[in-house]
């Protein structure tokens, strides 16, 4: 479970960052945007069945760290990651909106350069 919970720290750590910056690689900008997209549809059509927000990835971590005798996590992963890796505290409105500030940042970029290359040929 240890070897599960250090792969879900890499991994969605990782996973976040390129929704963040993976626009910023040209031959990367079409996985960029399914991931982008991918990510909308958890938070708001999986999130209509199990919480707006919803995250796969999250709640599988949550297993793994319940098993591990973890309790009280929040309900940000961006706050959990935040503390766990740096130390940081933050509140869960102000993960959730710098959460989302960053997505709906990315989407705006990813699809403005999709269509830039469109219009471009």
């Amino acid at each position: 479970m240890q070897v599960l919970d250090i792969f879900f720290v890499v991994f969605h750590s990782f996973f976040i960052l390129f929704i963040l910056f993976g626009w910023l690689v040209p031959r990367l900008r079409m996985l960029h945007l399914a991931c982008v997209l991918l990510t909308g549809a958890s938070w708001f059509i999986l999130g209509i069945f199990y919480g707006i927000g919803y995250c796969p990835l999250t709640e599988w971590h949550w297993q793994v760290l319940r098993e591990l005798g973890k309790t009280g996590l929040p309900l940000s992963y961006v706050q959990y990651i935040l503390h766990r890796l740096l130390g940081i505290f933050i509140s869960a409105s102000t993960a959730d909106t710098i959460t989302l500030l960053g997505w709906l940042a990315s989407l705006v970029i990813s699809v403005f350069l999709q269509v830039r290359k469109y219009f471009s040929k």
